[in-house]
């Protein structure tokens, strides 16, 4: 119970350092991007951009999925890398299809990774609307703007 705890809480403390330096990153990169907004640019680099935030949304969930499978490896809770895989995928997605269980002495640790996937894909969405609201304001704030000669 004890062991299950600690791994349980690690893993959950290393999801969050990895979740908020990822979104710090695409941050970043979405400042980059709207401090050189082109309100006359085209709408296909737009959605390019905002194909890349997702993209980037994509494989931080997926470390952090690796993260899990790769302890459930570790620790025998699984027989192979597909299997460890599959569950922590289900898992951190809050799926849970239960054709796939582990050993009792672990399911703590899987039922982290489930509140902790919950609290990493709510927190993905926010920050995705944040982003695509800003775009758009961005967007307003322009077409608001009095233009020369009127």
């Amino acid at each position: 119970m004890m062991n299950a705890l600690l791994v349980s809480a690690g893993l959950a403390v290393w999801t969050v350092m990895v979740h908020m330096v990822g979104l710090g990153s695409l941050l970043a990169l979405a400042r980059l991007r709207t401090s050189r907004i082109d309100p006359h640019g085209s709408v296909l680099r737009q959605a390019l951009f905002i194909l890349i935030i997702v993209l980037g949304l994509f494989v931080l969930h997926a470390v952090e999925i690796w993260s899990f499978a790769m302890i459930y490896l570790a620790l025998g809770a699984v027989t192979g890398l597909e299997e460890a895989l599959y569950f922590s995928t289900s898992t951190f997605t809050t799926l849970g299809y239960g054709d796939v269980i582990i050993d009792s002495e672990w399911r703590l640790v899987s039922a982290m990774e489930g509140f902790t996937g919950f609290l990493m894909i709510g927190w993905s969405t926010a920050f995705l609307v944040s982003i695509v609201g800003r775009l758009r304001a961005l967007e307003a704030d322009w077409l608001d703007r009095p233009r020369d000669g009127d």
